[in-house]
């Protein structure tokens, strides 16, 4: 994470309004139409959250802060159906839906019930301060990064089989390791409970191509893997992710030479 100085922190938008509402009801609509083999009290859960954030700073909310929450919600994921990635947010969200196999952080409950959110706390006051919160990289322990920090650490710690890592290769540093995955997600992976780490480079259809499995960040990636004693593949380009691609954007000249592609793998397959 950006430290910055006091004089050169920037604020952004306060508390989501109507937070309570949106995290609660949120919850009873993961346990009843989501997941409904689930049981959990969500009013205790949104208490333990309450707790860890308003009787504190808006920079002074620890990871640690957030347990008594975590441990209201515990959750098992299904193996090989683990989907990570960075900087590939809006795509990533595409092709676990086109799949429907994967499971992302936003996935489980924490991540559904937090997801695109903000709050802060306030010392002066016992609540939520809706006129500003800070930015993340205005402080080690900003109350919405140090929940994602925890969610993200125990997703990655319960990973298991075949994870698939989704980067984008249209930009440098394609793995970061400052970002959740690289700082956080990659460390918490057990060589032990996970078969294969399967990285997945995917460029902008019109570019730049600036990293693949051959170059870049991503052979940083692959080299900590291999000391870790992790199994990889890494792939450029694959089909389904252009293609998905290409659905949003099928002017480009790169879904065609992708079309052609797929008809001749079909056209090969039925020979």
């Amino acid at each position: 994470m950006l430290l910055l100085c006091p004089d050169e922190l920037r604020a952004e938008l306060g508390t989501t309004p109507n937070i309570k509402h949106i995290v609660v009801g949120r919850c009873y609509n993961y346990i009843t139409l989501v997941n409904p083999s689930l049981r959990y009290d969500c009013e205790e859960i949104w208490r333990e959250f309450e707790e860890a954030v308003v009787q504190r700073s808006s920079c002074n909310v620890k990871v640690k802060d957030y347990r008594r929450m975590f441990h209201a919600m515990p959750q098992a994921w299904p193996c090989d159906r683990f989907l990570f990635w960075s900087k590939t947010r809006t795509l990533m969200h595409s092709y676990a839906a086109a799949l429907r196999h994967f499971w992302t952080l936003e996935d489980t409950l924490v991540g559904y019930m937090f997801n695109d959110l903000i709050w802060c706390g306030q010392d002066e006051d016992l609540g939520f301060d809706f006129g500003s919160c800070p930015e993340w990289a205005a402080c080690v322990h900003h109350p919405v990064y140090s929940l994602w920090r925890q969610a993200s650490q125990n997703f990655a710690e319960t990973a298991c089989g075949n994870i698939t890592v989704l980067l984008n290769g249209s930009i440098e540093n394609a793995f970061n390791r400052k970002s959740m995955f690289g700082s956080v997600e990659l460390d918490s992976l057990n060589p032990r409970m996970v078969d294969h780490v399967n990285i997945k480079v995917v460029a902008n259809l019109e570019g730049p191509f600036i990293e693949s499995c051959s170059q870049g960040s991503i052979v940083d990636l692959i080299k900590i893997l291999q000391s870790r004693g992790f199994r990889w593949t890494c792939t450029d380009n694959d089909l389904t992710l252009m293609l998905l691609q290409c659905i949003h954007n099928p002017k480009q000249s790169s879904c065609q030479t992708c079309l052609n592609s797929l008809f001749h793998r079909k056209s090969l397959a039925l020979n």
